[in-house]
């Protein structure tokens, strides 16, 4: 391993990129946040009165804020690059950048601080500013990627896949939730039923991202157990989804009857079959009157509007706001919008890349940013990452259990379910934001164990079900 990386950076060009890192982190020192936090200025005295002269015509505060954004996207486009090297999920390189980045100060560096959140900030207000601006953007980034999920998905191929798939994503929605009610009970006895129940909802997910992108470049997508896979995914992210949004319902109000599970439970369900509904009836006479006014680049406005709309009406219900921008992206069908490919010839995933693009990367480095190395020390948070692991792994692997047809690599359909990438991360942020009794659901030590989960199960994933695919079809069940 430690060769192939040595071939990566060289390979990027070594020199040159090392050049690139040390002129970053010299401009990462603070000189940013004002008199109190630059050392540096009181070595020369005319320096600091020359700098104090005209301070006033370049003191912008979006300056922090750029070289913020220039350091992540650089970071994140490295980080991506060096594991798609090594054959890894790109998402993979931009957690364990952020992850350097937030823990450099163990090191005696701060040249990062500025972009950590608010509520642990020491940088002044410009800091402030920056890390709450990044934050936003995070989020923002997170319900575009739900979308793009919701693009990608399509209700006919769910359709197709049908009870198979079905019974492949209830499985991997019960029993990991059960496994992981479990783990919280043997770990964290003394924590709430609220961090037990949230712990369990972690687990039930599946990221449709990173088996699709194994799966496509094995050239395996063709065959019925991708098929069933990728099926499975999808409707395992719309369960997920909606026990999100239950059991983060239920955590808020504190405590929850049946008749208030069964009411958030149809909630959800009600707010996906109407916006399934709307799309089908509303949207192409939307698109058809979109299209009249002529202007270049309705595609995206359009898009981003069904997107952010859905996700409001989505939190105004009392659901998470990516339900909303999974769904809008889920019902906006290519037959829809086909009067304004008129004018915008790229299809609305096309449009919707370059945003993507730049806004996703910030969300995972900032996700990677909160871990801290320091929880490692407590021997009992390496035993919770590796009981959670577990869970999630042997949890995923009962989906073998769940296709009706015989003949099929049940093996390969499991291994397929296991990776929770960046849905895993998802679940773990919303659950830092949920707080009971003041207190935060999902601690930094919880949140360390779900970050090791999902970059261990995403990295097992594409040897384990390339080794899977390339076998034989079992035969030895009997064909009916």
């Amino acid at each position: 391993m430690i060769r192939s990386l040595v071939e990566v950076v060289r390979s990027l060009g070594g020199r040159r990129l090392a050049l690139t890192g040390v002129c970053l982190l010299m401009l990462m020192q603070p000189v940013l946040w004002g008199q109190d936090t630059v050392p540096a200025v009181e070595l020369a005295g005319d320096v600091t009165e020359h700098h104090d002269e005209h301070a006033a015509g370049h003191d912008d505060p979006v300056t922090p804020l750029l070289l913020g954004l220039a350091t992540i996207l650089f970071s994140a486009k490295l980080g991506g690059a060096i594991m798609v090297r090594l054959k890894q999920p790109a998402v993979l390189g931009e957690l364990l950048v952020g992850v350097l980045m937030g823990n450099a100060i163990l090191l005696g560096y701060d040249g990062f601080e500025f972009l950590r959140s608010p509520g642990i900030d020491s940088h002044g207000p410009t800091a402030n500013a920056v890390a709450t601006t990044l934050d936003m953007l995070a989020r923002i980034g997170v319900i575009l990627l739900l979308f793009e999920v919701g693009l990608e998905s399509n209700l006919g191929d769910m359709r197709r896949v049908g009870v198979s798939a079905f019974m492949v994503a209830l499985v991997g929605v019960v029993v990991p939730m059960g496994l992981g009610w479990l783990v919280g009970k043997w770990f964290m006895p003394d924590e709430s039923w609220h961090v037990h129940l949230f712990l369990a909802a972690t687990l039930c997910a599946t990221s449709v991202g990173i088996t699709a992108r194994v799966l496509k470049d094995l050239g395996k997508t063709d065959q019925k157990e991708s098929q069933i896979v990728l099926g499975a995914a999808v409707i395992d992210d719309v369960l997920g989804l909606i026990v999100l949004a239950v059991v983060t319902a239920i955590i808020s109000k504190g405590s929850a009857s049946a008749e208030e599970v069964a009411v958030i439970t149809g909630k959800a369900f009600g707010f996906l079959v109407g916006a399934v509904v709307l799309g089908e009836y509303l949207f192409p006479h939307i698109y058809t009157l979109a299209a009249r006014l002529n202007v270049h680049g309705m595609m995206t406005i359009t898009g981003l509007l069904v997107c952010f709309l859905l996700s409001w009406v989505a939190a105004q219900v009392g659901l998470a706001p990516i339900v909303g921008a999974f769904a809008a992206g889920l019902i906006l069908d290519e037959r829809h919008y086909r009067a304004l490919k008129k004018h915008d010839h790229d299809s609305m995933e096309e449009t919707v890349i370059p945003i993507t693009t730049m806004l996703v990367p910030i969300f995972f480095v900032m996700m990677g940013f909160s871990v801290d190395l320091r929880s490692f020390a407590d021997t009992t948070v390496l035993g919770m990452a590796a009981a959670i692991t577990i869970a999630a792994i042997i949890g995923k692997q009962a989906c073998a259990l769940g296709p009706i047809e015989r003949g099929l690599n049940r093996t390969a359909i499991g291994i397929g379910m296991i990776p929770r990438g960046e849905v895993g991360l998802i679940f773990a942020a919303i659950g830092k934001g949920l707080q009971v009794n003041g207190e935060s659901v999902v601690s930094d030590s919880i949140y360390t164990a779900i970050v090791v989960m999902v970059m261990v199960t995403t990295l097992i994933t594409p040897p384990l079900l390339g080794w899977s695919m390339s076998r034989k079809r079992l035969a030895s069940e009997p064909a009916t």
